[in-house]
């Protein structure tokens, strides 16, 4: 530039003037170099400044100072624009976009004048391999004219949409391709977020242009604005996540499936993370077998151990914790909670598996369910007991029945009076079992044994007459299987010894039986009348040993007889065993 002065090239000495002064005051760096670009012949203060220099400090120094020799190409001819790299005074860099003057192209010879300026953070980054890494990243970059609602496309993002590149379609016709009411309130969602300034995204379903295929895009934007912050445009990016949704879709339709697979099973789901004890309830079904409200949480390892889980219980799950941690297995632990709201205790089963960070690293989280096994526990254990005294019923059974052979084979006086005697007793001792069996509690009512035994002589005038014959009277009683079959029995030979010898062996006889229930003791009371005068018998027969050692023995009754010569009479106080909970089938 001097040189060109001092030949008259250059305007005059008023002109350099304001040449010099457009120069120093510019707002953006100005720098003048020599021909071969190694000497900064001057830069003007605004370069300066952002260099950390002094004013004229970088005149007539080498340009190595502010630009490396690598940054040039050689030469300052070769030198082209771009973002470069400039050395500050205190060492750091600064990139700044360097632009030369046309006159540096035509005038190879001359001085080189070139523009230098901040340069904006994302441009930095801003390059042809940033498209690839877009392009292969499935997005497609877009912009949106707000003032001719044009729509413009980069090739990726036409690909996706089904448009051509570059300004194919308007916003008013693209809208077409969404079902109409997800397109108002698509429309309302971006119309909101340019208004409050911030940018916005959406997921919906589209159908491509080309061929009409349902897909689902995903689209990111943000306003572009005018110089008085007025939104001109949109500008972002379009992704096609059709596999994303489908694969959302399918998890959430397995994660459906297992919620009701454990809502049919009562199973609670929980997670457990190990390094802050903390633990997170997945259903509803957790918090009802703790007995917790979804609003007072779930809890961690130390309060289920230290305050939930039974203390006898405790060595029991710590010990399956550590085996499940020792040797990667799958966790499994029974023991009892106290339920947090009506403080009863339940039986849990729990099962589950840690999940490790990487292949042998550290235990992160572990993932179980929860089952409430106590009615399992319980009907197990019911079982258990059912079978016991299935088996003690048996065993008593095959003994009163090795009695009746062996007593009735000593009584009979020839096999048919043995065959009368010995069947009918099998038939009453079968009987009282049947009650015994359908009852549900495994009882037998007196009322239905003395009915089942004596109706057969009963005798009425009619159907509503009081009995002739038979007269039962007392409370319902329901016998426990304990006493049932001996009871039964004792009616049996009761009524088989009225029928053969006493009130029902003539048509005017009569029983009465009564009995109540006093403080746990059954009272029954046995009478005869109206029947042939009683003689006391010669020998024990099967009938009073029967009362005498079963009742007594087995039963623990007391048993009074009286062979008065009007009529037998029989008293006995047996105590009713106590029912046991347990047998009961519905329970």
């Amino acid at each position: 530039m001097r040189d060109r002065a001092e030949q008259g090239s250059r305007p005059a000495d008023a002109s350099l003037g304001l040449y010099r002064a457009a120069f120093d005051g510019a707002p953006v760096g100005l720098v003048v170099l020599s021909p071969d670009g190694g000497t900064i012949r001057a830069a003007n203060p605004r370069l300066c400044r952002w260099l950390g220099y002094a004013p004229g400090d970088l005149d007539g120094t080498s340009s190595d100072r502010v630009i490396g020799r690598d940054e040039f190409g050689g030469d300052a001819f070769g030198l082209k624009s771009g973002i470069r790299r400039c050395l500050r005074a205190d060492g750091s860099s600064l990139d700044l976009r360097l632009t030369l003057s046309d006159e540096a192209a035509s005038d190879p010879f001359g001085e080189t004048v070139a523009v230098l300026d901040l340069v904006d953070a994302d441009e930095l980054v801003r390059a042809e391999q940033n498209r690839d890494a877009l392009t292969a990243a499935g997005l497609g970059e877009w912009r949106w004219d707000l003032t001719t609602g044009q729509m413009v496309f980069s090739r990726r993002a036409a690909q996706i949409l089904g448009y051509a590149p570059g300004r194919s379609v308007t916003w008013a016709a693209m809208r077409g391709q969404i079902e109409p009411a997800e397109a108002e309130r698509l429309q309302a969602s971006v119309a909101e977020a340019l208004a409050a300034g911030r940018p916005y995204a959406f997921q919906t379903k589209f159908r491509r242009a080309t061929d009409g295929a349902e897909i689902w895009i995903g689209a990111r934007g943000e306003a572009l604005l005018a110089s008085d912050g007025a939104p001109i445009g949109v500008v972002g990016v379009v992704q096609d996540i059709t596999t994303q949704v489908e694969a959302r879709a399918a998890l959430a339709e397995r994660e459906e499936r297992l919620r009701v697979a454990t809502t049919v099973a009562d199973l609670g789901i929980f997670e457990w993370h190990v390094l802050d004890d903390r633990a997170t309830w997945e259903n509803e079904r957790m918090f009802a077998i703790f007995g917790r409200r979804p609003e007072e949480g779930s809890i961690g390892k130390a309060t289920f151990l230290k305050q939930i889980l039974h203390p006898e219980d405790r060595p029991i799950f710590r010990q399956a914790i550590l085996r499940a941690l020792r040797e990667n297995t799958i966790l499994h632990a029974t023991g009892r909670i106290r339920r947090h709201d009506d403080g009863t205790w339940r039986t849990i089963d729990m099962a589950g598996r840690f999940e490790r960070s990487g292949s042998g690293g550290l235990p992160r989280r572990l993932i179980g369910v929860v089952a409430d096994v106590t009615d399992r526990h319980l009907s197990e254990e019911r079982r258990s007991l059912l079978i016991r005294e299935l088996h003690h019923r048996v065993k008593n059974t095959l003994a009163t029945v090795q009695a009746i052979v062996g007593s009735t084979a000593r009584t009979a006086t020839s096999i048919d009076s043995f065959h009368e005697a010995f069947v009918g007793r099998i038939k009453s001792l079968a009987h009282t079992h049947s009650v015994l069996t359908e009852a549900t509690w495994q009882t037998a009512s007196l009322h239905d044994l003395l009915t089942a035994e004596l109706m057969p002589y009963a005798e009425s005038e009619t159907e509503t007459s009081p009995d002739l014959r038979i007269a039962l009277d007392g409370p319902p009683v329901d016998l426990p299987s304990d006493i049932a079959v001996p009871i039964g029995m004792a009616i049996h030979e009761l009524t088989t010894n009225a029928a053969k010898y006493g009130a029902l062996s003539t048509g005017h006889g009569r029983v009465a039986i009564a009995w109540r229930v006093e403080d746990g003791i059954l009272h029954l009371d046995w009478r005869e009348s109206g029947g042939p005068p009683v003689e006391p018998p010669t020998r024990q027969g099967f009938g009073s040993r029967l009362l005498q050692r079963v009742l007594t023995t087995q039963v623990q009754a007391q048993i009074r007889t009286d062979y008065a010569r009007d009529g037998f009479h029989l008293t006995l106080a047996a105590p009713l065993p106590a029912r046991n909970p347990a047998l009961n089938p519905l329970a």
